[in-house]
């Protein structure tokens, strides 16, 4: 599979390298010293298990991006709008599009951006990357996952067809039959666990430890998953004790990446998590 990757950071990246790996033809979207790294060196894959360097294309200008079947966006929610012409010059041009971003209005404010609505899927990422230097991506997760569905949900033959593409790249990966029901399962365990940690300005151990800090969880929690009910999201019936009891097993240690803006002074994804949780809580009367 013809492969484009719009956001070529540490998600995008450690995708790319790894469907670049298993034989696809993968072409990253990037600038400056990163771009030049890519071109001159290929892409290093650092990992828990190994490190590894690929050969990958590298574009600066989407319009040098011929015969895409897949485009996958991962750029920070904040950097959607100005990836979207991109997205929409490729989708114009055929390929699918597929949005692995934090959040749950992705796919639909890049269909409001000018992509194609059809060509659009549902999806999301698990995964804790980053660039750490030009032409350097590293995943620190033991684990890398990605769901794909239709936004009108069932399976479809392209989202088993790329789906099917992830595994072989070795990355976990499964078609959604409800693909807003699982949007929604990330954004509470995301929300929950930045507001937390952003509001105490300390990883997810001291959070948990600190008095009352077990009630706030459960309380952010409690508030995400009505606000998806309030929306018509069927979010199964124990989801909050599931996710209290996902973010309790956290290890001591761990930030969420919106905490890890926070401490390098850079632009946070808020209006995307706790800000859209308010937004689309308004909108629905809860």
């Amino acid at each position: 599979m013809r492969i484009a990757v719009l956001g070529a950071g540490g998600v995008g990246g450690y995708f790319g390298g790894a469907l670049a790996r298993a034989g696809n033809e993968v072409v990253l979207l990037a600038r400056g010293e990163h771009l030049r790294a890519l071109a001159e060196r290929g892409l290093e894959v650092r990992t828990p298990e190994e490190t590894y360097r690929v050969a990958v294309e590298a574009r600066e200008d989407p319009r040098e991006i011929r015969g895409a079947e897949l485009a996958i966006v991962a750029v920070k929610s904040y950097s959607l709008a100005e990836i979207a012409p991109a997205a929409r010059l490729l989708a114009e041009a055929g390929a699918d599009v597929l949005p692995l971003l934090n959040g749950v209005e992705a796919a639909e404010r890049l269909a409001a951006a000018g992509v194609p609505d059809g060509r659009v899927l549902g999806g999301l990422a698990e995964i804790s990357a980053a660039r750490v230097a030009p032409g350097v991506v590293e995943r620190r997760s033991p684990f890398e996952r990605v769901v794909v569905g239709e936004r009108a949900g069932g399976a479809s033959p392209r989202a088993d067809r790329i789906v099917a593409a992830f595994r072989e790249a070795g990355v976990e990966a499964r078609v959604s039959a409800d693909i807003q029901a699982d949007l929604w399962r990330k954004l509470t365990f995301i929300t929950a666990m930045s507001a937390a940690c952003g509001l105490a300005r300390a990883a997810i151990g001291p959070v948990r430890n600190a008095p009352l800090g077990s009630l706030l969880i459960e309380r952010l929690v409690r508030e995400v998953v009505a606000v998806g009910r309030a929306r018509g999201v069927a979010l199964a019936s124990d989801l909050e004790e599931k996710m209290v009891k996902v973010i309790d097993s956290m290890p001591e240690a761990m930030k969420p990446s919106f905490l890890l803006d926070l401490e390098s002074g850079g632009r946070t994804e808020l209006d995307d998590l706790s800000g859209a949780v308010s937004r689309l809580g308004r909108l629905a009367g809860d």
